[in-house]
């Protein structure tokens, strides 16, 4: 059973979330402000966040920020703004999820337990992996490259290790979105897009003058060794 904060300033979607979150076998706490969730969040714990973004205290993303300052929580955001410059700006400050309103209940339980996964299998050990100058540390969840470390979001690091793990086989976005964000396919593309540009950018090569991380046109990605 997963310990789940909904913050949400709505009474009434915070008692439908409560209710159907509840009847799907999780334990429920809940805040109707930013800055009381916040404190929940940190003081006395949960498993992960459902972020409403429009709240009245503060706006969701800069709460997010916050929060992602103290905490790696997981954290499902769940709002109207449903555009794409939302979901990027969600994904940018630390979001694992973004859920646009209206939503099933059924659909917010799976994406629940997707995340829930992934994160769960965070602290699973393997073998340190060596291409060139990158180091990959799943045990400790760290990475560097020439001898500097790199700060990933959890979600960067989950599709680093994932394409390393599989060096030199090209990977379509379907898989990552399977394998990766525990998802069905389905839309997602701009989402491992926005992804593997962030990631490009931390390991210092773009599109264009790639290193690591070879686009195969209409295919996928692949991870190579450049010294190769």
């Amino acid at each position: 059973m997963a310990q789940v904060l909904v913050v949400e300033d709505d009474p009434e979607i915070r008692r439908a979330l409560i209710h159907s979150l509840t009847e799907r076998g999780h334990a429920v706490t809940s805040a109707p402000t930013g800055m009381a969730g916040l404190g929940a969040a940190v003081n006395e714990g949960c498993d992960l966040v459902i972020l409403d973004l429009g709240l009245p205290d503060i706006d969701g993303l800069e709460l997010l920020r916050m929060l992602r300052a103290v905490s790696q929580v997981p954290v499902i955001v769940v709002t109207a703004r449903g555009d794409e410059n939302s979901v990027v700006k969600a994904l940018e400050a630390g979001a694992d999820d973004f859920v646009p309103k209206p939503f099933a209940s059924a659909s917010l339980d799976a994406r629940i337990k997707a995340v829930l996964r992934r994160t769960s299998s965070e602290g699973e050990t393997d073998q340190t992996l060596t291409i060139a100058d990158l180091v990959i540390d799943p045990a400790g969840r760290q990475v560097s490259l020439a001898g500097e470390e790199l700060d990933l979001s959890a979600r960067e690091f989950d599709l680093l290790h994932y394409l390393a793990s599989n060096q030199g086989r090209v990977i379509s976005k379907r898989e990552l979105t399977i394998e990766v964000w525990r998802q069905p396919y389905g839309g997602t593309d701009k989402t491992v897009d926005v992804h593997l540009s962030w990631l490009r950018r931390k390991l210092g090569e773009t599109a264009a003058e790639p290193r690591f991380l070879r686009s195969v046109r209409n295919v996928g990605i692949k991870l190579v060794n450049p010294n190769e």
